[in-house]
């Protein structure tokens, strides 16, 4: 018989939240069947997919379920999955009432909503599998990373290409010196987005609350604005004040692992080159994006060039032929990844050799006839997919590949990018400071909204 759903209301709910993280402690990494006990927060949509990634891998016991809209049709095949399993809607009850029968949380939740739940998890030294981009703001992000090395967990971005063949390859490649010398990338997503043909002038008219959805908890830590449905299920990603677009969306897919084997760190500078359909509520049409990065010890500066828009799609080499796409990417959420004039991808400029590549786990291919003449390393195997990775490394038996220290400076990147999107401007960054030195708007974009005052205490936990 299928367990209660428990209610959720503030007032009953932040004091035993509150208590539970006064008194942080790691959680043991096995249950006794040699499995990690998971709760899930999010269970439908890309969360949905989530889940059953991690249950597949044999390693983890779903022993609690919460979504802010539990009995929706989208949460309903997780909730026949797991039919006796408990269910909520808000996870600070979920954190109240049995945070000590789970090690670790999964989070496929909207991209602003991130923040609150895995820097709870950590405080309770629970291991996070947390959808990316980590967080909404570059503050966020700094904090999740410092949570992750204070209280030493397990926390995976979910980039689960990094840990298929392109995250092998790539490491091997540059450390057998075949990319070497990098100075340009050219990274795109031309798919159709959901804001795609949208025009506001302002954020969306009030609607009824359906019955199912708890819309203050789905606000979170976000700014409050009356609910309508152009908001949820994945229409958040049209709005900056919940999501962070196609770049934030696709771009640790497609330049994650240049990201992290070429060091690029955080940029210098990132300029707004073309936005086609400027909003100050919802993201560009088109968005043409320079991120430079300076040299890094041998390495030399780096210009990375980001491309989205239907239209907006970038020069390619002569001989860069069909794009690349790797089967077993799921679609973005509107369209196809095969659909697309051109499918997401980069091209990776390097010393005497120029390489294509898809999205996610896509291996890189060498343009022209150089390949035939170069010995090329062979390439490990992964051990383990990115789900596996993140329970073997609760269990101590791996490392994350995607840890918050690696993914990080990759979402803070990505992050600069939104704010160029956001004030259309270019922007200078010092990373020593980490402040944006030229645009006052955009540097106090950096410590993202103020959040609503119930949630101050999740920015006091490192």
């Amino acid at each position: 018989m299928s367990q209660p759903l428990f209610s959720t209301r503030r007032r009953t709910i932040v004091k035993g939240a509150l208590a539970a993280m006064a008194t942080p402690m790691l959680a043991q990494a096995k249950a006794s069947n040699g499995k990690v006990n998971l709760a899930c927060v999010g269970i439908g949509n890309r969360a949905a997919q989530v889940i059953k990634a991690l249950h597949a891998t044999g390693l983890a016991n779903v022993v609690a379920l919460c979504d802010v809209d539990m009995g929706a049709p989208h949460t309903v095949e997780i909730l026949n999955m797991f039919p006796d399993v408990p269910r909520f809607q808000d996870f600070r009850r979920m954190f109240d009432r049995m945070g000590k029968e789970f090690e670790a949380v999964s989070v496929g939740t909207p991209d602003f909503s991130h923040f609150p739940i895995a820097m709870l998890a950590m405080s309770q030294g629970k291991h996070v599998y947390c959808e990316k981009p980590m967080g909404q703001s570059f503050r966020e992000i700094d904090m999740m990373m410092a949570a992750e090395r204070k209280y030493k967990v397990a926390a995976q971005m979910g980039n689960q290409g990094h840990s298929e063949a392109n995250y092998f390859q790539f490491k091997s490649w540059v450390d057998a010196g075949i990319i070497k010398n990098v100075r340009a990338i050219t990274a795109f997503m031309n798919n159709p987005r959901r804001w795609h043909g949208m025009a506001v002038s302002g954020y969306l008219p009030r609607q009824p609350v359906p019955e199912t959805l708890d819309w203050d908890v789905w606000t979170a830590t976000g700014p409050y604005h009356d609910f309508n449905r152009g908001y949820v299920n994945g229409d958040w990603r049209s709005w900056f004040d919940y999501g962070n677009g196609a770049l934030g969306d696709w771009g640790a897919h497609i330049f994650d692992t240049a990201h992290e084997f070429l060091q690029l760190g955080l940029p210098t500078e990132v300029e707004a080159v073309r936005l086609e359909g400027h909003s100050p509520f919802i993201f560009p049409q088109a968005s043409t994006l320079a991120f430079r990065f300076p040299q890094r010890g041998a390495l030399p500066p780096l210009e990375l060039t980001w491309y989205d828009g239907v239209n907006n799609l970038p020069p390619l080499p002569k001989n860069f032929g069909a794009g690349v796409v790797d089967p077993s990417v799921p679609p973005p959420s509107k369209g196809s990844a095969t659909g697309a004039v051109l499918p997401p991808g980069k091209v990776i400029y390097g010393d005497g050799l120029t390489f294509k590549g898809g999205s996610h786990g896509s291996e890189l291919q060498i343009l022209g006839d150089a390949a035939r003449d170069i010995a090329l390393p062979a390439v490990p195997r992964s051990p383990s997919n990115h789900f596996a990775n993140f329970l073997k490394a609760c269990m101590g038996e791996e490392t994350c590949r995607s840890r918050f220290a690696v993914a990080g400076p990759l979402c803070q990147t990505m992050g600069l990018g939104v704010i160029a999107q956001r004030v259309n401007a270019r922007l200078v960054f010092d990373p020593a400071t980490k402040q944006i030195t030229n645009h006052k708007l955009a540097n106090a974009l950096l410590a993202g909204m103020p959040p609503r005052k119930e949630w101050e205490q999740y920015y006091k936990l490192v």
